[in-house]
């Protein structure tokens, strides 16, 4: 039998990240890839890594991570959701201090949708009088 792991979902515009953490050495995977070989960007490691630096727990974790849609970004800030969800679920004397760095808000923002009559969902085709 697998040991015992506990699981985050997090969501981020249109990604989704479901997120496993267990006792372990430290692996980060992340759709069967590396961390950092599936986030190349500048930044984004730090990023999804904060909730693990908040609570200094790091180098004693496995976390896999299985994330699906959207973009880069959106799928960063999923993994961090989730990560910080699956922490509160092994520990929830973590909640304070991970809630405190806000780490536990999901971000509401979403894409607005295109309006007839507008070139985008908000910009209006120039106005001439004339």
């Amino acid at each position: 039998m697998a040991d015992q792991y506990y699981e985050g979902i997090g969501r981020r515009k249109a990604s989704t990240a479901r997120v496993r953490v267990m006792r372990g050495s430290g692996a980060f995977v992340v759709n069967q890839k590396p961390l950092s070989e599936y986030f190349t960007r500048l930044g984004d490691v730090e990023a999804i890594l904060t909730p693990l630096n908040v609570v200094k727990m790091g180098d004693s974790l496995d976390v896999s991570v299985v994330v699906r849609g959207g973009g880069v970004t959106g799928q960063a800030g999923a993994v961090q959701l989730g990560l910080a969800r699956a922490l509160v679920k092994m520990d929830p004397d973590l909640k304070p201090a991970l809630r405190k760095a806000g780490l536990l808000t999901r971000d509401p923002r979403e894409k607005e949708r295109k309006k007839p009559g507008l070139k985008r969902a908000r910009k209006a085709p120039t106005y001439t009088k004339r």
